[in-house]
């Protein structure tokens, strides 16, 4: 369905195509965008929000008040936005309001875990924490949208801002995408800070860059007694145990040595007491992949091992997916097309020394939701300075982000967008008077 009515956005238009001829126009050239997200006053503005954002950390679906404020810092710039979309999300537009269209997202929700750096802005909600540069994420595209609003008579298109909720597991991406908010989108890209990657460097591949993931959870059910007299019992103790060792030969025996995968159970709940043995035993974890089909086949024989295994040894089973909460995350897999643009402006923005390449990692990344309705690309962003500290991994409580690193997405998430418009602009010819009143 249409996403929304356009209103007076950008300029009025009829409803109708006023004309069919093709225009084309001169190329404009785009400027050099990290020297200005390097000024005191674009870079203060964008660190500000950073910290403000990382003191009020709020997790998957209850981003409310990052939400407000991301609104309140487009309504600064004069930036229109849509909201709520996915609950809290934000999309906010700078351009034209005709095609060509091209999406920048980031993603806006922090973990359930304890921050303990110890520095004026740390997190004010216990138990609440920025562990996985999120805070910067969204810093870094309100800076790109500072710096794209500055040039904004030099689009020759549409930018869409996307400010995603919930990617930590509760699947923000594919609720952006049920909304419609990539109608008509001719790509869209994405970042992630890395904390052992040198500062104003980026990392990325063509095609698989990241796993698909998905998580399980099994109540075995057995009949409880006394530990000393087991043959009155049904021990779902040891049918969890021979779950949990069969599950593994899936990886051993069943998978393509060179098509990586993992499962791994990382859940095992049951009994407490020495001498009773428990009428049920839970036990979960996590499975990852880099195909599509290797992750639909570890998923029918994760279900078919555990209910198999536990009737082995007369023990019922009952597996759940938990998509509702959790859904399952595609592979993350970079457009080969949009890796060559990227290396382009990457290289000219930064220096080709500073653009490197990377190895398939087995996190996962629901920007896949995005890659699957449109061409998606998303790489990593260095914030690693040595002289000063070696920084901690994300989802560590100890995780910090280098400041020094926010011009840099923000200028890269600027060059991209402007740049992709110029070229699509040049290559094909724009309907004059077409408008999209609907997203």
């Amino acid at each position: 369905m249409a996403f929304f009515i356009w209103v007076n956005l950008f300029i009025i238009i009829s409803n109708c195509f006023l004309t069919v001829s093709p225009v084309f126009s001169k190329p404009i050239t785009i400027p050099n965008f990290i020297d200005l997200a390097k000024e005191p006053q674009v870079f203060d503005w964008i660190v500000d929000i950073r910290r403000k954002i990382h003191q009020n950390p709020e997790l998957c679906y209850e981003e409310f008040e990052t939400s407000k404020l991301i609104r309140a810092k487009l309504d600064e710039l004069g930036v229109p936005h849509k909201h709520p979309v996915a609950v809290t999300g934000v999309v906010g537009y700078i351009g034209t309001g005709l095609p060509p269209f091209v999406a920048l997202r980031a993603d806006m929700d922090a973990l359930p875990m304890q921050e303990l750096v110890e520095w004026e802005h740390k997190s004010k909600v216990g138990g609440k924490m920025h562990a996985c540069g999120h805070d910067a994420h969204v810093a870094m595209l309100l800076g790109a949208a500072n710096i794209l609003k500055q040039h904004e008579k030099d689009l020759q298109g549409t930018v869409f801002l996307v400010f995603q909720p919930a990617e930590e597991g509760c699947g923000g991406a594919k609720k952006i995408v049920d909304a419609g908010v990539l109608e008509n989108v001719s790509a869209i890209f994405g970042l992630h800070v890395l904390n052992n990657l040198p500062l104003g460097e980026v990392a990325s591949r063509s095609g698989p860059q990241f796993a698909g993931s998905g998580f399980f959870e099994a109540i075995i059910s057995g009949r409880g007694g006394h530990a000393a007299i087991p043959q009155l019992s049904i021990d779902p103790i040891l049918a969890a145990s021979n779950v949990i060792v069969s599950l593994q030969h899936i990886i051993s025996r069943e998978a393509d040595p060179l098509d990586s995968q993992v499962l791994t159970v990382a859940k095992f709940q049951g009994g407490g007491a020495f001498n009773v043995i428990p009428d049920s035993v839970t036990i979960g974890g996590t499975f990852r992949s880099f195909s599509r089909e290797s992750f639909a086949q570890m998923r029918h024989r994760i279900e078919q091992v555990i209910t198999g295994q536990a009737a082995v040894q007369r023990c019922n089973a009952t597996v759940s997916f938990l998509e509702e909460e959790k859904p399952l995350v595609p592979p993350t897999v970079n457009n080969g097309d949009l890796h060559d643009y990227f290396q382009s402006v990457a290289k000219s923005l930064l220096g080709a020394d500073k653009v490197k390449g990377m190895e398939p990692m087995m996190g996962s990344e629901d920007f896949a939701f995005y890659q699957e309705a449109v061409p998606g690309y998303i790489f990593l962003l260095g914030m690693e300075d040595v002289s000063i500290e070696h920084l901690p991994s994300g989802h560590s409580p100890y995780f910090k982000v280098n400041e020094d690193v926010l011009p840099y997405g923000a200028a890269l998430h600027a060059s991209l967008a402007a740049k992709y418009l110029a070229k699509l602009h040049q290559e094909v010819p724009v309907v004059e008077g077409k408008s999209h009143d609907e997203l």
